[in-house]
């Protein structure tokens, strides 16, 4: 199975697996491939970054999540999302609210 994986300013550490299942004779046309995504999650990612195409067939392991998992969820759904590792994502809600706390008498 062939995925590229896409990555979203507005999220730190967050990244997108979206399935290439007919890959390389999907590249004829134009496609927009995080179509696959639902809308409203797709709206709250903002512009999207390409970081990598993956053969997971030949991908021995992924760095943080696990390889099998992500074939089922792109095999199911079309899609994988994976999330920031828990201490990162404590600690840009942290951020948040001390730069809404900072922001609250201007």
């Amino acid at each position: 199975m062939h995925c590229d994986v896409y990555k979203f300013p507005k999220h730190d550490d967050m990244y997108v697996y979206i399935a290439r299942p007919d890959y390389p004779d999907d590249t004829d046309e134009i496609k927009d491939w995080l179509s696959v995504l639902p809308k409203d999650f797709r709206a709250s990612l903002g512009v999207s970054k390409f970081v990598i195409h993956l053969d997971l067939e030949t991908t021995p392991k992924l760095a943080r999540v696990d390889k099998e998992e992500v074939l089922s969820k792109l095999k199911s759904q079309g899609y994988f999302v994976q999330m920031p590792p828990q201490d990162v994502m404590r600690r840009q809600a942290e951020l948040r609210a001390l730069e809404a706390q900072n922001n609250i008498y201007d």
